[in-house]
């Protein structure tokens, strides 16, 4: 134990002298918190929308209005040529555009229905379900009030209609931002556990310290843990502080127990560091050993369920997601965070956590060669 103290007061007192590893470790994560928290957000709101209306009557004004005073659409262009609505649309200086037909009114009164026509920009996929949905919803509410208000029906005359009562669980408010926080936090000390923790042992080999400690007393178990604890202990204090600047800037919830967190956490970086130990074992420059990790980690990112659901995705990358450690922890951190879950609903992936600790960790020392 003495021989490592010595290890990690020399590795605070290197990685602190740093000013740019200071940097990367306190400053750019909490930034990254801030703008990625409002970046990364599906929620689409003040979408372009052409109107074509060649009716002009009350009730397609009325409908136009309560498409744009929705906060879902914008109204970028009112206009009698479909031509210049087409323009729009290839330039995609309008999501959608809306054609009301002639004689749109009298149809609705006399016939009972009318038709209308509904455009959407689906280069964005996502987007364009959005628009679609919401514009859909907005003109069936619109109809549903039409004719009500036509066939002045009562509640005894009207057609039976089923009516949903619904209530929201764990993000009452439905804000995106406390949905995408706790993710965005396992990504950044995820970058922490890999990314530095591989570039500071590749760089013993860089300067050519490497050579120096391998003729010296320390033993193997010695030098790795005194090269991965420092950056154990920094991402964990990245994780409270993340947490902390969640719950005052974005009024994050913490349903759930804080320090079952830190437990998750603190066998999840163990993942992160083993895998930083065994690139740092085949790269020999600090780059190669960042773009390794890079391809590792955007892998795992993208198919965490951060951005996506991973019931979404197919069904063999659902699979692959069991063996995604940052997929498990972003999961737990959410459950923990927004619903209150407690221990006896997280052990399983505690210990499937664990278990991959022992793995990574066990094939990176055994890969790992030091000669005395």
């Amino acid at each position: 134990m003495r021989t490592i103290r010595f290890i990690l007061q020399k590795e605070f007192l290197q990685i602190f002298r740093n000013k740019a590893m200071v940097r990367i470790i306190f400053i750019i994560p909490i930034v990254q918190l801030l703008v990625l928290s409002y970046a990364a957000n599906y929620e689409v709101k003040n979408m372009a929308i052409d109107v074509v209306d060649y009716d002009l009557s009350p009730w397609s004004q009325r409908l136009v209005h309560k498409l744009t005073s929705s906060g879902y659409f914008r109204l970028q262009r009112h206009t009698f040529n479909i031509k210049e609505a087409y323009e729009d649309l290839q330039r995609d200086k309008a999501d959608v555009v809306l054609v009301v037909p002639r004689h749109f009114e009298r149809d609705l009164v006399k016939e009972d229905k009318a038709p209308l026509q509904l455009l959407v920009n689906a280069i964005n996929g996502t987007k364009a379900g959005l628009a679609n949905a919401y514009a859909g919803s907005i003109i069936r509410d619109f109809n549903k009030n039409i004719r009500t208000e036509w066939l002045a029906m009562d509640e005894r005359n009207a057609p039976p209609v089923i009516e949903v009562t619904y209530s929201n669980w764990f993000n009452t408010r439905l804000d995106y931002k406390v949905y995408m926080v706790p993710g965005i936090l396992v990504v950044l000390i995820t970058m922490i556990g890999s990314f530095l923790s591989g570039m500071n042992i590749v760089k013993e080999k860089e300067i050519g310290t490497i050579e120096q400690l391998n003729v010296t007393p320390i033993r193997k178990y010695h030098f790795i843990l005194g090269k991965l604890i420092p950056f154990w202990i920094i991402a964990l204090f990245e994780l409270a502080f993340g947490l902390l600047v969640g719950k005052l800037v974005f009024s994050l919830p913490m349903a759930g127990s804080i320090w079952l967190i830190f437990l998750f956490a603190a066998v999840y970086l163990w993942v992160m560091l083993g895998m930083g130990l065994l690139i740092s074992t085949f790269t020999e420059t600090q780059q190669q050993a960042m773009f390794i990790a890079w391809f590792f980690v955007l892998i795992f990112m993208l198919m965490s369920g951060l951005f996506t659901p991973v019931e979404s995705m197919p069904g063999w990358a659902q699979v692959l997601t069991w063996f995604n450690p940052i997929a498990w922890f972003v999961k737990v951190i959410r459950m923990v965070l927004l619903k209150g879950s407690g221990l006896a609903n997280i052990q399983t992936y505690l210990l499937i956590m664990l278990a991959y600790a022992l793995v990574m960790n066990g094939i990176a020392i055994w890969n790992y060669r030091k000669t005395t």
